[in-house]
Order: C-alpha cells, then sequence, then structure tokens
C-alpha cells in the first residue's frame, strides 16, 4: 500500500457508458470514492455473473473528475472467457460489485528522468496514467504500443497525445514497426537514453523489457497481470517467484505485493 493510502473500498457501482473500441470493450463506472484513490497501477476486482463467477481483475485505465456522477472510472475489458464476456455485455445503468483500488502502483522517480513505457494488448490501459504523471514531473516519456494487429492496439491517439514519441509495434506489422517488443526493445531505450522503464503487458514481454533495462543499467518496473481469483491476496491464488534483496527465491502475492514489481526482482524463468 502506498503510504497514506487507505485500504480498498467495496462498492456497488454503476456502468455509465460502454463502448467497443477495436478488440475490447471499454466501460465508465461510477465507483464511490474508488477514483479518487488511484494510482497509476491500481486494478480493480469486479464481482461477475451474480456472484456465481471468481472476480475479474481489471486495469484502470483513466479517471474523469467531473461530471454529473462525480469522478469515474474507465476499465478496458479484453474477453477471454465468460466472465469477460459477461462483463463486456453489460448495458448501461447496470449494477456492478467493485473492489478497488487494488494492488501496488508504479514508484514515480524523484528527480525528472527519460522514461520509456511499454504496453501490450489491453494491458496498455494503465501507462496513459502514468504518462500524465510522469509529465507533471518534468520526466521525458516515450511510449511503446504493441499488439499482435491493429484491433488490438489500445488508445495509439491518445498516446500520441501523451508521450514526446510513440513506437507502435504489430505482430503482423499491419501498423507500425512488424514483430514484437522484444525485437525492438532495446533499440527504443537507446535511441530515448530511457533511465528508468515501465512496462505491461505478457509474461515474454516483460521478461524481455527488464532484461534490456537491466543491460541498459536502467531501472525497471513491470506489471504482472497473473490470474487473480480474489484480488485481495486472501486466496493466494496469484504466486509470483522474486529472487529478494538476498538473493533467495521466494514466492509473493501478485495481487498485494504486485501486479508492479521491479523487473530485476521477478525470477522470470520460475515464473514461464
Amino acid at each position: 500500500m502506498v503510504e497514506g493510502q487507505r485500504g480498498p473500498l467495496h462498492v456497488t457501482g454503476e456502468v455509465l457508458a460502454t463502448r467497443k473500441v477495436g478488440g475490447y470493450r471499454h466501460l465508465t463506472i461510477a465507483a464511490g470514492e474508488i477514483p479518487q484513490r488511484f494510482r497509476a497501477g491500481n486494478f480493480v476486482a469486479v464481482s461477475v455473473d451474480a456472484g456465481r463467477l471468481a472476480r475479474r481483475a481489471l486495469w484502470i485505465h483513466r479517471v474523469k473528475e467531473a461530471g454529473a456522477y462525480g469522478p469515474t472510472l474507465d476499465v478496458v475489458v479484453a474477453v477471454t472467457g465468460p466472465g469477460t464476456a459477461w462483463l463486456a455485455d453489460r448495458p448501461v445503468g447496470s449494477r456492478l460489485d467493485v473492489t478497488g483500488p487494488l494492488g501496488r502502483p508504479f514508484a514515480l522517480p524523484r528527480e525528472p528522468v527519460s522514461c520509456v513505457l511499454v504496453g501490450e494488448g489491453h494491458s496498455a490501459a494503465p501507462m496513459l496514467a502514468l504518462a500524465q504523471r510522469l509529465r507533471e514531473r518534468g520526466c521525458v516519456v516515450n511510449l511503446v504500443v504493441a499488439a499482435p494487429d491493429e484491433a488490438r492496439l489500445l488508445s495509439t491517439l491518445e498516446a500520441r497525445r501523451s508521450a514526446r514519441s510513440v513506437t507502435v509495434i504489430t505482430g503482423d506489422g499491419s501498423v507500425g514497426l512488424r514483430g514484437d517488443v522484444a525485437t525492438h526493445v532495446a533499440g527504443v531505450l537507446d535511441r530515448t537514453d530511457a533511465d528508468v522503464v515501465y512496462a505491461a503487458g505478457p509474461v515474454s514481454t516483460l521478461a524481455a523489457v527488464a532484461a534490456a533495462a537491466e543491460q541498459r543499467g536502467a531501472w525497471s518496473q513491470v506489471a504482472l497481470e497473473t490470474p487473480m481469483p480474489c484480488g485481495t491476496g486472501l486466496c493466494h491464488g496469484c504466486a509470483v517467484p522474486v529472487i529478494a534483496e538476498d538473493g533467495v527465491a521466494r514466492m509473493v502475492r501478485g495481487c498485494v505485493e504486485g501486479p508492479v514489481i521491479r523487473g530485476d526482482r521477478v525470477h522470470w524463468e520460475a515464473l514461464a
């Protein structure tokens, strides 16, 4: 938990807007005081199908400060199974049980530095809010937005308004550079003279980013997207292997000690 931040809230939220963007569904939710406590990298756990299925962890994409309902939060839903399909189908006016904000957010540098933010697929959701916070601290922000194809790129137009440079990578080459993050990230870090690297995406992408940052001597933080059945640390179903400062391998809970973890602390081989 961040210093000065209180514990998560459990609220009954309301879907205020829903729209399809590419391969994803964006939901705007009125969720009590959760938006006011948000830090980039936090997530919410949403109960699905009247509680008959486990809750789903969703990245908070952005917080809107003003409106008739007060501050609201936007989440991005990627349909991967019956639970996320149920969420994506919620119409305006639907009620949702929401718990949050959850998890350890990204830590911000104390001094203005050159930052590279890497987001792949729907996991790029927290990167725009992080970019805004970094710019407020005088940091130079460079974004890498990646996906298998154009439909699964997230918010590239917003990204161009949020960063000094934006590198777009698609697996099929439909937009931007062809290939994957592992192929291009080292070049981006060198070109931007990166001091700090943030990343969110699949494990293979995060491992590649952490390795490239370490090789360059940059500090990295990665937001792990692991299965989180409860989102609050009670079930211990989201164990992540890490190497502690004493060199001993340990397991931490991805939803509490994470989802944001130092890239050089994750035991990538064991996680894979």
